[in-house]
């Protein structure tokens, strides 16, 4: 990576101050480099792997680690392509600023920036639904209704998030933290089952599918773009670039620890989960890993560990919430959304209009879907993206800056595409309810884009 110019010098950004429409106030650059690390960890660890993780074992069996080493893997690829472009375009609408400067097509970059928007949200819905489950339930004993308390729940985060960028980045502090412990107890309950002699270690290589070859493969990628729901995140924090002291050094930095750290968690968690729980047992919850504390042998209270689950799962839906609006923010200055979608706060700073279009969004989710489904469908909706992030890196290459950044092997952003493009196939054996809400959502997103021409045509009018 070459050396990043001192904040403040010719070709950084101004470090108070980031860009926003005409007669707005900016953004607040809040964010330093510990906050931002955690703030990645934070927002890949969560929801994935504190709900999904039973699901996944359902679709692979025992071998369950297998499928979050592929992840991993994947994750780093595209990763390096938005450390590269984050780098080279410190703004705030991510995939979609990628895209336009690309391949110049405004459609497509209308469309990519709705699908990440849409991941977002299903992905921060998918964390409502977790929070109002079994966890939930293992402190109130069933006592409140799921879907009030789901809703409930969104709200929340919607006013959290418009307090300001401070408080909420600083909660995500404390929920990483807090989710961090969780999945210590999770290791530590596994490392006194082996030395303890406990478990069953035959089932680490034991796959669900009875076939070998194709049905194997299948098998292991469905799951894979499953688990792939716990790895999404990394891409969430290039759209805080404009809250981010200094990002062109910042980045590369966070984003690599936040992945490797977080991949690393994922793999000796599934393995402590394989060894000590069955594959049916743990697709049957989920609370998966409230099984693992439960059959752990270790005298560890469930409700505590329950409650550390629900902040897990918060500080996913936090994030993603706050990802959302900025992302409307961004599209905003872009002039791809309409400029009303651009509108700040002026004594919190925070995009307004953004962050109670998709709260409205999300409620949507919450009450017609379920975690699978809106997993499934967040990892889907990612894949789609990242394969054309990962070319668009690419192309982007003849584009020169005036700054230094990182700079990926090419190989890399080849390899990046390949393997969402795979993971995003139908080779992945995903039910078909997941192609039809995405769909469903690509279609919202085509009238929201005529809706768009019209606003323009009249303005320009």
């Amino acid at each position: 990576m070459d050396a990043a110019r001192p904040a403040g010098a010719p070709g950084n950004p101004p470090e108070e101050k980031a860009g926003s429409p005409a007669g707005e106030p900016s953004l607040k650059r809040a964010i330093g480099p510990k906050l931002l690390i955690l703030f990645v960890i934070g927002d890949i660890l969560g929801t994935g792997i504190y709900a999904t993780t039973g699901k996944v074992a359902g679709k692979v069996g025992g071998a369950l680690w297998v499928p979050f080493a592929i992840g991993f893997v994947v994750a780093l690829l595209t990763a390096a392509s938005y450390v590269e472009l984050v780098g080279k375009y410190p703004k705030a609408a991510g995939a979609a600023l990628y895209t336009q400067k690309a391949f110049k097509v405004p459609f497509l970059t209308f469309i990519i920036a709705f699908m990440v928007m849409c991941s977002g949200l299903s992905s921060a819905s998918a964390a409502a639904l977790a929070f109002s489950g079994d966890y939930m339930s293992e402190l109130t004993a069933g006592a409140l209704p799921p879907t009030l308390i789901a809703v409930a729940f969104v709200l929340i985060l919607a006013a959290v998030n418009l307090r300001g960028v401070t408080e909420s980045v600083k909660m995500n502090v404390v929920l990483t933290l807090v989710e961090l412990s969780g999945l210590a107890v999770i290791l530590g309950i596994g490392a006194y089952a082996v030395l303890t002699g406990g478990g069953e270690p035959s089932r680490l290589v034991e796959f669900e599918s009875s076939g070998t070859g194709f049905a194997l493969m299948t098998g292991v990628l469905g799951a894979t773009a499953l688990g792939f729901f716990a790895f999404v995140g990394f891409e969430d924090s290039v759209n805080m670039a404009e809250e981010t002291k200094d990002p062109t050094r910042t980045f590369p930095r966070a984003i690599f620890i936040g992945v490797a750290v977080t991949g690393t968690i994922y793999i000796l968690v599934a393995l402590v989960s394989s060894l000590l729980v069955d594959p049916g047992t743990l697709s049957g919850s989920d609370g998966p890993l409230l099984e693992v504390v439960k059959a752990g042998g270790v005298q560890f209270p469930p409700q505590l560990f329950a409650l550390i689950a629900l902040f897990a799962v918060t500080n996913s839906a936090l994030i993603n919430m706050m990802m959302a609006s900025r992302l409307c923010y961004g599209m905003a200055n872009e002039r791809i959304l309409p400029r009303a979608m651009g509108r700040v706060l002026p004594k919190r700073r925070t995009p307004v209009v953004g962050i109670v279009f998709v709260t409205l969004l999300a409620l949507g989710l919450v009450l017609t879907g379920e975690i699978e489904g809106l997993g499934d469908t967040t990892a889907f909706l990612l894949l789609c993206v990242f394969a054309v992030v990962n070319i668009a890196v690419l192309v982007l290459r003849k584009d020169r800056v005036d700054h230094p950044h990182f700079r990926t092997p090419t190989a890399l952003p080849v390899l990046g595409a390949l393997t969402a493009l795979i993971l995003a196939s139908p080779l992945a054996d995903r039910p078909a309810d997941v192609y039809i809400r995405a769909g469903v959502l690509l279609l919202l997103g085509i009238g929201l884009w005529l809706l768009n021409k019209l606003v323009l045509r009249g303005e320009r009018g």
